[in-house]
């Protein structure tokens, strides 16, 4: 357990946020660890897709800590970005956090992950990233 008040990163927006509910609860009475992992990866995936500009394909959870539990109505917001790409593969960092007690405005970082996921062709075979396009 690290963090226990975090400000929410004010010069990024969440790539998903979302509540967690009754139904994700574990036998613990917390949020069932697979519920936020599930998040994770969607929301990796909005980056690495953005980056692909196409299919892609989760191809592995470099590393994922937990840090604090997730409650009931907790609001979970997950920030993703690309932290490397390779010639088929985009490796993305995710940040999650959990608003509680709105009333309070207490927020604590739960979880980060880094992700690996590759990029697909339409026969579902790596193919190579596009050019990053200069504007």
């Amino acid at each position: 357990m690290t963090n226990t008040n975090a400000a929410l990163p004010i010069d990024k927006q969440p790539a998903i946020k979302i509540v967690a509910m009754p139904k994700d609860v574990n036998a613990g009475g917390s949020i069932f660890g697979g519920w936020i992992m599930s998040q994770i990866d969607v929301a990796g995936a909005i980056p690495a897709l953005e980056r692909a500009k196409g299919r892609i394909v989760t191809v592995a959870v470099n590393s994922m800590e937990f840090h604090e539990p997730v409650f009931i109505g907790d609001i979970v917001s997950c920030y993703a970005e690309v932290i490397k790409t390779g010639r088929t593969s985009i490796t993305v960092k995710v940040e999650v956090y959990s608003e509680r007690n709105p009333s309070k405005k207490e927020t604590v970082k739960v979880t980060e992950a880094e992700l690996t996921y590759v990029a697909l062709d339409e026969n579902r075979k790596p193919r190579k990233l596009p050019d990053l396009e200069t504007e």
